[in-house]
């Protein structure tokens, strides 16, 4: 079973991703974690880790030896392995999650989900490895209107090319609802949904264009694709799309939310 393209597009290192997204997943991982429930006593892992952001956060909770972690990209892996001694970080992907049944009181997946190549057999995964009764939740970001950063990109990159890949348009589970129908196919109870709201700071906006830059994710993917000339017009287009910041600025992100309970 092959990656997404967009999956792919993450085989770099932790530092680079957190330049690009990192800054808004440590900060989102604190709100994911606490429309969560997730609190002390627990054990939890972390589908899709990346470099560590959630990981992080839910060891700063649980300790250590509670949580777990995997990711498809090798870099990822190393990255999260080295940043948080003591948690079991292994190379899967949530199609073939990389641990035993029922293992995991929670199940967390974070800007994850558009990216999984089979999401009803991820979610048939978790059940398996959360035991009954316990929690699987998952977030991505709203691309259609609620992450500016990713939105303000697209609207720029459709001015320059009206066929640029859109991940409003390219990617699900970023509207309302659609990870809720996902976990009730697969079979969870107590599905609830919801939206969990961050921000990030930029010095400027040279800051904002090297995490494209840096050709991470389906943006960046996209960014590096175009010769120099179309990119640099993508450039002038995003600057002044955001209002032609010549100092610091913030974005907004906006992420949907939707935990199930397993059945049993």
């Amino acid at each position: 079973m092959e990656p997404t393209e967009g999956a792919r597009s993450f085989l770099t290192s932790g530092d680079a991703y957190d330049r690009y997204m990192g800054r808004y997943s440590r900060t989102l991982a604190v709100a994911f974690a606490d429309e969560a429930g997730i609190d002390t006593g627990r054990t939890v892992l972390d589908v899709g880790c990346g470099p560590g952001a959630l990981t992080g956060e839910l060891v700063g909770r649980l300790g250590a030896a509670a949580v777990s972690a995997f990711d498809p990209s090798p870099p990822f892996v190393e990255a999260c392995a080295g940043r948080h001694p003591g948690v079991d970080v292994r190379l899967g992907r949530a199609e073939a999650i990389p641990f035993d049944d029922g293992r995991f009181d929670a199940a967390m997946a974070q800007l994850v989900l558009h990216f999984v190549s089979d999401p009803s057999k991820a979610m048939h995964e978790l059940r398996r490895v959360v035991r009954p009764g316990g929690t699987v939740a998952a977030c991505v970001w709203d691309f259609a209107e609620g992450m500016e950063m990713l939105r303000a990109f697209w609207d720029a990159a459709l001015l320059v090319d009206a066929a640029a890949p859109d991940e409003a348009r390219a990617l699900r589970f970023g509207g309302p609802g659609e990870i809720a129908a996902l976990l009730l196919e697969a079979g969870y109870d107590d599905v609830a949904e919801s939206t969990l709201r961050v921000s990030s700071h930029y010095s400027g906006f040279d800051e904002l264009w090297s995490g494209f830059m840096a050709g991470i994710g389906p943006a960046g993917t996209y960014c590096m694709s175009l010769p120099d000339e179309q990119r640099a017009a993508l450039h002038h287009a995003l600057f002044q799309r955001l209002g032609e910041p010549v100092g610091p600025f913030s974005l907004a992100a906006l992420a949907r939310y939707a935990s199930g309970r397993t059945p049993g």
